[in-house]
């Protein structure tokens, strides 16, 4: 049961990844200030999300069924929440797409824009009025890094994105008008189950379609520099939880959130010049001319993150 202390969240997609662990991070806040309500599609796939739960699972954690990709299933999701109250609404729920554009169908395409920018819509429509109504809400979306800057072979999946951050970045205005603050949650590379397997997936998938050249760019220059930046860059959900949670209990929550300080300068290059050719002119240089650098100066950086350079460096007190 919540208590009138405990802010309610609503989560979807916690079946694993970042949904779960900012779902668990959530219910196990020291101070109980949160009752996390965990959703996913299919409650069969719930084991994971309940063991890392733990004991708080009944008491600072419950979970219903929600497919953010029917009205109906919100709805009714919905209904299953004492007074539709709802504090903070994080958008979770999400599908990746990677590949040549000449060999996705739109029916794939249709997929990805249904789950992850009119899915954040639904949700968004369910819980904003009556925010709207007490004066007081955070909407939380977990965009990507991608919803910023585009990135070869991710065309739909980045455009889903980019679609997300327009739409909420202009409907942000309006809410102000009724305290009701709107934050993306923008990572970038991320180490899951989801994201690993896709990789591995698409590597052995055929692209019919598609001309030789791009099957061959894509297979054996797109996709060994993507694991590569997936080493050096990437993420746990842990990280992206953390983050989320900072901004939720920020006093003036801010409404870009880049998790990995690496991905501002990318950012900040695509801003710096007005005719985009800077920053597709590097990432076509980076991908196509430069393979031999990246993946060196991805090694360096994947060394001073995990700090192996530190430690080498060190001196000893004695």
């Amino acid at each position: 049961m919540t208590t009138a202390a405990q802010k309610v969240v609503l989560i979807p997609g916690c079946s694993s990844g970042i949904g779960l662990r900012i779902a668990v991070m959530l219910a196990r806040d020291h101070m109980e200030r949160y009752h996390v309500i965990a959703t996913m599609r299919d409650v069969k796939r719930k084991n994971k999300l309940l063991e890392a739960a733990g004991d708080v699972y009944g008491k600072t954690l419950s979970l219903l069924t929600l497919d953010v990709c029917s009205d109906e299933s919100v709805k009714h999701c919905m209904t299953r929440i004492k007074d539709q109250h709802i504090d903070i609404l994080i958008n979770n729920a999400g599908i990746g797409l990677v590949g040549p554009i000449e060999s996705i169908s739109l029916d794939d395409m249709k997929k990805v824009f249904e789950t992850n920018f009119f899915g954040v819509i639904r949700m968004i429509k369910e819980v904003m009025p009556d925010m709207k109504k007490r004066r007081a809400g955070h909407i939380i979306v977990i965009s990507s890094a991608m919803g910023l800057q585009g990135v070869v072979f991710n065309d739909v999946y980045a455009a889903s994105k980019f679609a997300t951050e327009g739409f909420c970045e202009s409907l942000a205005v309006q809410l102000l008008k009724f305290n009701v603050i709107v934050s993306m949650i923008e990572p970038g590379p991320v180490h899951t189950e989801f994201e690993m397997k896709m990789i591995t997936d698409v590597s052995q998938t055929e692209f019919p379609g598609a001309d030789p050249d791009t099957v061959h760019y894509f297979k054996n220059v797109y996709l060994p520099s993507s694991v590569d930046i997936f080493e050096a860059l990437g993420q746990t959900p842990d990280d992206i939880a953390k983050c989320t949670k900072k901004v939720m209990e920020a006093a003036c929550p801010g409404f870009h959130n880049l998790t990995n300080p690496l991905y501002t300068p990318i950012v900040a290059m695509k801003f710096a010049d007005e005719t985009g050719d800077l920053s597709v002119h590097t990432f076509y240089h980076m991908l196509f001319n430069m393979t031999g650098i990246m993946r060196v100066t991805l090694n360096i950086i994947k060394c001073l993150t995990c700090g192996c350079l530190r430690r080498r460096t060190t001196i000893s007190p004695h």
